[in-house]
């Protein structure tokens, strides 16, 4: 039996993985026939010979098996092919292979297509909207604690939907009023804002032509402590994303298919859609060298960092 966990939530996905040996634990309490194999470490014979193997118990084996998709060059050359061939055999045995990849997989990728029909498979996407708030919802039920419905967006401000940093101060909330109900006050004291969603905002500003406001929202990070070479490298991120996404929409793509031909996640895609439209692709390719050039005279010390990122938001 095969499972494949995949997806750009990491959160998510690593939960389920946790569930999943949890379970097993639970049915199989030696623990002895729980294997852990990393692709990028060793070789596709390494993880057969496991297989191969008789338990002592006659129990059944849980093969967790991390990083087939990203791992390229020594031990991990061949894996895939290796993996295709033995497919049939692998989702046949009564042991269970986990295939588990937090990093985003490229769809295309012939392995993945087997995987999505051969195997049991569960993707995460990241989480927004309503999905969101019933996932913050349940955390905080998880923790026995309970959150003010104003208090909601504070706390998602500061999060966003990286549920990593979100899982942590939930926790760290649920400890600080102990039972108490958590109010929006009780966010603003102990939370920041999320940087890479006020970037957001920040580019937002900067595609209405919002100058003062992007401002801003830069020098409120700043004052905050971000470093300027970290803000710098959101603003580029963010701007390739819109770069990708412009691309694929004068190439006639509809919306349906960018995040699946973009490999962005649709979280990323649906942010970014709309903006695309304030600027012409010759506009973002334009912006995307300059930022790399106003990174470079950061770095070589021909200008200082702050007045640099001033200079870029009056010239966009």
């Amino acid at each position: 039996m095969i499972i494949f966990l995949y997806g750009e939530d990491s959160y998510r996905t690593k939960r389920k993985l946790e569930e999943i040996i949890l379970g097993y634990k639970k049915i199989h309490k030696s623990g002895l026939n729980l294997i852990y194999i990393d692709a990028k470490e060793k070789d596709f014979e390494d993880f057969y010979s496991n297989l191969r193997i008789n338990s002592m118990f006659a129990e059944k084996k849980l093969i967790i098996l991390k990083n087939i998709f990203s791992a390229q060059g020594g031990p991990a050359s061949g894996w895939q092919d290796e993996f295709l061939k033995e497919i049939k055999n692998l989702e046949s045995l009564k042991d269970i292979i986990v295939v588990f990849e937090k990093d985003s997989v490229d769809e295309r990728n012939k392995l993945f297509k087997t995987l999505k029909k051969e195997a049991k498979s569960q993707e995460f996407n990241l989480l927004g909207g309503g999905p969101l708030l019933a996932w913050l919802d349940k955390e905080f039920e998880n923790c026995k604690a309970k959150i003010d419905p104003m208090a909601k967006n504070a706390f998602l401000n500061c999060t966003g939907n990286n549920l990593w940093l979100a899982g942590n101060e939930i926790k760290k909330m649920a400890d600080y009023k102990a039972g108490k109900m958590i109010k929006k006050e009780d966010i603003e004291l102990l939370m920041r804002p999320n940087t890479e969603s006020d970037i957001f905002k920040t580019i937002d500003a900067i595609a209405l032509k919002n100058k003062k406001q992007a401002l801003i929202f830069l020098h409120k990070h700043i004052d905050n402590g971000d470093n300027v070479l970290y803000l710098l490298s959101m603003i580029a991120y963010q701007f390739r994303n819109l770069l990708i996404i412009k691309e694929l929409i004068e190439k006639g793509n509809p919306y349906g298919n960018i995040a699946k031909k973009s490999g962005l996640g649709p979280f990323v895609v649906q942010k970014s859609y709309y903006l695309c439209n304030q600027f012409s692709l010759p506009q973002l390719k334009k912006i995307y060298q300059k930022i790399f050039l106003i990174d470079f005279n950061i770095k070589t010390g021909r200008i200082d960092a702050e007045t640099a990122l001033d200079l870029l938001v009056f010239e966009i």
